[in-house]
C-alpha cells in the first residue's frame, strides 16, 4: 500500500475537504481554520489535483459533493470523526488524572500515626494520590522517585529542602493493661518479670548506658523478642505483650488516646530533630510543600497537647562517649 503522504499533498487538505464536505461551504470551513475562503478554496484545488479528481459541485446555493468526493468523505468523515473521539479521550484522561506523590517513611509511621488521620489527610488533599514508599526499619537513603520524606538530616544539608518535623524523643512504652500488671520499669534492676520488644537494627550500644542494667542482655532476667518490623514492635505494645522503645514522632497519637503510656519515668532526648524533606535536585511543586505544611502543623498541635506530659520524668541526655570504653555506635535513625 502507498504511503498517504506520497497520495496527497498534506494531511491538512484531507481536514479541510472534511470540514467543507460536512458544513457544505468554503466560508464555513474557513471559520473552523480561522482562514480566509480562498485558502480553503486553494486547498480543496490542490487535493482534487492530487487525485485527479473533482470532489465538489459548485452551486450557487453552496456545495455538493461529486460521486468521487461522496465516497472520499464517507472515509474521511468517519477516520477524523474517530481521530477527534480518541484524542478528547485522553484529554479527558489527562486532564482528570490526579497527580501523585509520592512518601517516604517508616511502616510504623503511617500504621501508628497517619492511619488513624488518614480520613481528614485525603480531606486536606482530594485532588492528589499519595503512593506510600514504606520502610519496616532504620530510615537512610531517599529513593530518587520520592517527593518528601522524613529523616534526620543536618540543618544545614544542601542536599534537601528540609521542614522541621519533630525532635528526637524515646522512651520506654507499654499499653495501660500491661502496666497494671507488671508495674513500671526499674532500670537500676535485672528486668525480671518484663517482656522487652527490640528492633534488630537498633544499635543496642548506644542506648545501653541510659537503660542501666535492663538494658544488659547478657545478665538481664527480662524476656528479649527481637523483630525486624518496628510497626510490629508497636502493635505488639499495644497488645499488651511487652515493651517497646516510644519514638514520640511515631507514638504521639497514641500517647494522647492513651492506648500507650510511659513504661517509666526515662526520657532521652538526643537532641537531633526529625525533618520532612525533599531532593533538591528537582523543584519542589506546590503540592509537595502544601503536604509537607500540613504534616507539620498536625505534629505540631499533637506535641503542643503532650508538651506538659513530657516535662514529667527524668529527662536524659545523650552521654559523654569518651567516657566509655566502647567506642562511639552511630545512633539509629528515626524508626
Amino acid at each position: 500500500m502507498a504511503h498517504l503522504s506520497r497520495l496527497v499533498p498534506s494531511a491538512r487538505g484531507l481536514l479541510v475537504f472534511e470540514a467543507a464536505a460536512r458544513t457544505g461551504s468554503f466560508t464555513a470551513a474557513a471559520a473552523e481554520f480561522n482562514v480566509s475562503q480562498p485558502s480553503i478554496s486553494r486547498s480543496v484545488a490542490e487535493l482534487e489535483a492530487a487525485l485527479g479528481a473533482k470532489l465538489f459541485e459548485r452551486r450557487a446555493r453552496g456545495l455538493a459533493l461529486t460521486g468521487d468526493g461522496t465516497e472520499l468523505y464517507a472515509v474521511v468523515g468517519e477516520a477524523v470523526g474517530r481521530i477527534a473521539g480518541t484524542v478528547q479521550a485522553i484529554q479527558r484522561r489527562r486532564s482528570t488524572a490526579k497527580p501523585v506523590v509520592t512518601l517516604s517513611v517508616s511502616s510504623s509511621f503511617v500504621a501508628h500515626w497517619l492511619l488513624p488521620r488518614l480520613g481528614t489527610f485525603n480531606a486536606a488533599f482530594p485532588d492528589i494520590d499519595f503512593r506510600f514508599d514504606l520502610i519496616p526499619g532504620v530510615l537512610r537513603g531517599v529513593p530518587d522517585n520520592v517527593d518528601l520524606a522524613t529523616r534526620i538530616v543536618a540543618a544545614d544539608d544542601p542536599a534537601y529542602h528540609r521542614w522541621p518535623f519533630a525532635p528526637e524523643v524515646i522512651f520506654p512504652v507499654c499499653s495501660p493493661s500491661y502496666l497494671r500488671e507488671r508495674g513500671k520499669l526499674d532500670h537500676r534492676g535485672d528486668g525480671a518479670g518484663h517482656v522487652f520488644l527490640w528492633l534488630t537494627d537498633h544499635a543496642q550500644q548506644r542506648w545501653a548506658p541510659e537503660w542501666g542494667n535492663v538494658a544488659r542482655r547478657g545478665s538481664s532476667r527480662g524476656i528479649w523478642h527481637e523483630f525486624t518490623d518496628y510497626s510490629v514492635i508497636l502493635q505488639a505494645a499495644l497488645n499488651g505483650e511487652g515493651v517497646a522503645l516510644g519514638w514520640l514522632s511515631v507514638v504521639s497519637s497514641t500517647l494522647l488516646k492513651g492506648t500507650l503510656v510511659p513504661a517509666s519515668d526515662l526520657i532521652i532526648r538526643t537532641g537531633r530533630h526529625h525533618s520532612l524533606i525533599a531532593p533538591r535536585s528537582r523543584p519542589v511543586s506546590p503540592l509537595v510543600e502544601d503536604v509537607a505544611h500540613w504534616l507539620q502543623a498536625q505534629m505540631a498541635q499533637e506535641l503542643d497537647a503532650l508538651d506538659e506530659a513530657l516535662q514529667l520524668g527524668r529527662s536524659v541526655l545523650p552521654r559523654d562517649r569518651s567516657a566509655h570504653s566502647q567506642p562511639p555506635v552511630p545512633p539509629p535513625e528515626r524508626r
